[in-house]
C-alpha cells in the first residue's frame, strides 16, 4: 500500500507536508491491519493443524517476521518521524542543513527498508503456505 500510496500522494497533492501527513496516516493504519492480520493467520494455522509446531513451520516464521518488522516500524520509526515533523514544521521549510532533516532522512531510509522487508517477507510467508498446502493433498 505504501508503494502505491506515497507516489500518489506526493504527485497529486499540494505540498510534500501534505502528502507526507496522508502516508503516515495511511502507514498508520496499514501496520495495525497488518499486525491484526498477521496474529489471525498464526493462530488460524495453530487450529488448523492443531499443534504449537505450526508456529516453527517456515511460513508461519515469516509471518512472524513480518509482525515484528511492522510493530518495530510503527511503535519506534514511525512515531519520531512524526515528532521531527512536528519539530521542523515543515518539511519543505526545513534547510537542507537542518539535523532535524537529517534524521528525518534517515528514519525515512530505515521505515523504506522495515516497510520492504515486510513485503519480501510476505512473498516468502506466500510461497511456503502454497508449497505447504501442494504437499497435503
Amino acid at each position: 500500500m505504501s508503494f502505491v500510496v506515497a507516489p500518489g500522494a506526493f504527485s497529486v497533492l499540494a505540498s510534500r507536508d501534505q502528502a507526507g501527513a496522508i502516508v503516515g496516516y495511511s502507514l498508520g493504519r496499514m501496520h495495525w491491519m497488518g499486525i491484526v492480520c498477521g496474529v489471525v493467520i498464526l493462530l488460524v494455522r495453530v487450529l488448523r493443524i492443531r499443534s504449537l509446531s505450526a508456529l516453527v513451520a517456515p511460513a508461519a516464521l515469516f509471518v512472524v517476521l513480518m509482525i515484528i518488522l511492522t510493530v518495530i516500524s510503527q511503535v519506534t520509526v514511525t512515531p519520531r518521524m512524526a515528532v521531527l515533523r512536528v519539530q521542523m514544521g515543515s518539511i519543505d521549510a526545513t534547510g537542507v542543513g537542518s539535523p532535524l532533516l537529517a534524521e528525518f532522512a534517515q528514519l525515512h531510509a530505515v521505515s523504506v527498508v522495515l516497510e520492504s522487508g515486510v513485503l519480501l517477507a510476505g512473498m516468502l510467508a506466500l510461497f511456503w503456505m502454497v508449497r505447504d498446502a501442494a504437499v497435503v493433498r
